[in-house]
């Protein structure tokens, strides 16, 4: 897998994950493939200072040295980095921008999920429409607190759950037969294959104050198959 690096300066590089691909080593298996092992094999200095969920694609930043990790590290703890996701949700919004601040807590009931729940942690997302069509909306989402899954569970819960979310929705893709009106599928076996089939959420945009006093702006383009996504969209819907 060849990686795309989308930015670099003398303290820090910047990749554009794919989705499906881990962050840092799974601490269970260390074997599987991950974007830390494969940048290490041309930076071998480089040092992890966050993480996506591994089906989320999009910015991942990691420190050139010691000096830089500890200052991007106090930059994201002390939440002065400014965080912009894509996302594609299903439904049309009532507002087309919005806040949710609403504390997120692990599911005791099922673990390794999350909750919105009282007895959670602060957590607070703001959203914006970029587009919307029949049955789906694209979303321009800023999350001012880093809670696990919080973009997913904050959604969720306001009834708008992100597409082929395979924890907090369905996990259904964008298939061009819910688009498409009288739809003909061409496969001999019958399958139809899905436009997008995975989590569509994008860490699209970074925006903090780098070492020299300058502000720093790492974009992220869409993937492919979200880009694809949004033209049937816009063809079909």
């Amino acid at each position: 897998m060849k990686l795309e690096i989308i930015y670099e300066d003398d303290q820090l590089i910047a990749f554009n994950k794919p989705s499906g691909l881990l962050s840092i080593p799974d601490r269970f298996n260390a074997e599987i493939p991950n974007l830390y092992r494969m940048a290490q094999a041309k930076y071998e200095s480089i040092i992890p200072v966050h993480r996506l969920d591994k089906d989320t694609s999009g910015i991942i930043c990691f420190a050139k040295n010691e000096e830089s990790h500890k200052y991007l590290s106090q930059l994201f703890e002390s939440r002065s980095v400014e965080k912009y996701y894509t996302a594609l949700v299903n439904g049309r919004m009532i507002t087309p921008s919005g806040s949710i601040e609403m504390p997120i807590s692990e599911n005791m009931a099922k673990r390794g999920t999350m909750i919105v729940h009282k007895r959670g942690k602060q957590a607070h997302t703001d959203y914006e429409t970029i587009k919307e069509w029949q049955g789906y909306t694209l979303l321009r989402i800023r999350i001012h607190t880093g809670r696990t899954h919080q973009i997913r569970v904050h959604m969720q819960y306001i009834g708008h759950p992100v597409v082929a979310d395979p924890i907090y929705s369905n996990g259904k893709g964008l298939y061009i037969s819910s688009l498409k009106k009288n739809f003909k599928n061409a496969d001999p076996l019958g399958e139809e294959k899905p436009i997008l089939n995975r989590l569509a959420l994008h860490a699209a945009q970074l925006r903090f104050e780098g070492m020299d006093g300058k502000q720093v702006e790492i974009d992220a383009p869409l993937p492919k198959d979200l880009s694809a996504s949004v033209k049937q969209l816009d063809k079909w819907s």
